[in-house]
């Protein structure tokens, strides 16, 4: 599993002119699934994305996390993030996991986030979203479960 995380003043994710997500301080993240992903890489990057201190506390460091600043999470499958370009000029998806597989990861990631006492809201699976951000920071990450 794949997450890009960017600490933001606000965010939201549309569809057909609809607004399906919106927060204001807290994480977007672009969360990749690849087939070989478990319900441990889903509990790690759950544990990862709700509690990794990149919010200022009062001295100016990174010391606070989402839940520490009452922040939301605005979620968003992203399957590109699999994509491989080591070769040619156009990526190549097989790492990938299936659209099934992939929402049904994407859902349960969201709802461990939740279970962490965070709010999540979220894009639509498989839909063409329009993803605006107001990057805090900057701070944009990338975690990757498998180490």
């Amino acid at each position: 599993m794949r997450a890009v995380i960017q600490r933001v003043s606000e965010g939201s994710v549309t569809i057909n002119e609809q607004t399906t997500g919106e927060i204001g301080t807290g994480l977007v993240v672009l969360l990749g699934v690849t087939h070989e992903d478990t319900e441990k890489d889903l509990k790690f990057m759950a544990d990862k994305v709700s509690n990794l201190r990149i919010f200022e506390d009062e001295q100016g460091k990174m010391n606070l996390s989402v839940k520490d600043v009452n922040g939301k999470v605005l979620s968003i499958s992203q399957f590109t993030l699999y994509g491989d370009c080591r070769k040619g000029r156009r990526p190549n998806f097989m790492q990938a996991a299936k659209p099934d597989f992939a929402n049904d990861m994407y859902e349960q990631f969201n709802e461990l986030v939740r279970d962490q006492g965070v709010d999540v809201e979220t894009g639509v699976f498989q839909e063409y979203m329009k993803v605006s951000l107001l990057n805090d920071g900057p701070v944009t990450l990338i975690l990757d479960s498998k180490v």
